[in-house]
């Protein structure tokens, strides 16, 4: 008899605050910027031709839309329905550009990372975002996620510094405890909030938006000594002018170091004795924050403190999380996913 059972397809889903990514057991790769926005009115309608916007065609075109950034410290944002019809059109959107060679009868299986300490709270909320867009479903820690996707599952610690959140898990050589696991609220979007912050109170009469801030911080952030001035471009009183924002950049990037220093050292000193030094020398830095220059020095340096160790900063983190929850996925047993259609 031949086989008509319908083919798979296992994806991982890296659900971030800022950028959300997909990888697919057929090979696909996608990232957005998450972002979605609809058409403020009648006129923007027409404009747009478009009845949602994703990712960057929602940013470039935010002044004609309602916009919506839902994720909020990794989490959907609660208590509003426009936020949540927003998350489910991102993981929609996600979902549609990895199956789009998919045929009707493919039974889908996602995978998605949220932040360490959320796995509770946020489960029945992506879930009911998750409905019916997916056969199968299984939610992990984004730091589990990377740690599987690197193999690192042993005598490792990951710290991976997103938008939303700094997310940390000690890997044992088993699934992480709730001992094992953190979550910090200072990540990117603080640092874009007190370098926003900054250079308002230095430079009270240029015009700078947040978008500005992120976008300058992307490209030239570092803590440590700076290789050369941080000079940017901004209005002031209509005119196109430089500003110096090198000493502003180094003190917001530098809020993050002491929380994130404490708590890996916490970490550290909580595991058994004999294998503490193996942790310090397997410390895995991960996440686009995670890419701010001298970072990994700088948490290298904090560990001379307590007999040294060793930073592996991962320059290409877009797809590590997304990557991972794949992993994941072509791995698990049948008795790990939740069932949602069929």
């Amino acid at each position: 008899m031949t086989d008509v059972s319908p083919s798979r397809l296992n994806v991982g889903i890296d659900l971030g605050t800022s950028r959300s990514s997909i990888s697919a057991s057929n090979g696909a790769r996608f990232v957005v910027e998450s972002y979605v926005g609809w058409p403020l009115d009648m006129v923007a309608r027409k404009v747009l031709k478009r009845d949602v916007l994703i990712g960057e065609e929602a940013l470039e075109n935010r002044p004609l839309l309602d916009l919506h950034r839902p994720l909020e410290r990794g989490l959907i944002k609660e208590g509003s329905e426009k936020d949540e019809q927003a998350v489910r059109e991102l993981l929609e959107h996600l979902l549609g550009l990895a199956t789009s060679e998919a045929g009707d009868d493919t039974v889908v299986r996602a995978v998605v990372g949220v932040p360490a300490e959320a796995l509770r709270v946020n489960k029945q909320n992506l879930r009911k975002a998750m409905d019916g867009l997916v056969d199968g479903l299984m939610i992990v820690s984004e730091p589990f996620a990377v740690a599987y996707g690197l193999e690192a599952l042993l005598h490792t610690l990951i710290i991976d510094i997103g938008a939303g959140t700094t997310d940390f898990c000690v890997m044992s050589g088993r699934y992480p405890t709730e001992d094992d696991q953190r979550t910090l609220t200072n990540a990117g979007d603080s640092v874009d909030d007190q370098l926003y912050n900054l250079i308002r109170e230095r430079y009270p009469d240029a015009t700078v938006s947040r978008h500005m801030v992120r976008r300058w911080k992307e490209k030239h952030s570092f803590v440590g000594e700076s290789r050369e001035p941080v000079v940017v471009e901004a209005p002031i009183q209509g005119k196109p002018s430089e500003i110096d924002i090198t000493r502003e950049m180094r003190a917001a990037c530098e809020s993050l170091l002491p929380p994130i220093i404490e708590t890996m050292v916490d970490l550290i000193s909580r595991a058994e004795p004999e294998y503490q030094s193996k942790l310090r020398s397997h410390v895995i830095l991960s996440g686009g924050t995670g890419l701010i220059r001298g970072f990994g020095t700088a948490l290298e340096k904090a560990l001379q403190e307590i007999g040294g160790g060793r930073v592996r900063v991962i320059q290409d983190p877009v797809f590590v999380g997304s990557d991972g929850g794949l992993q994941i996925a072509n791995d698990a047993p049948e008795s790990e996913w939740v069932k949602l259609r069929g």
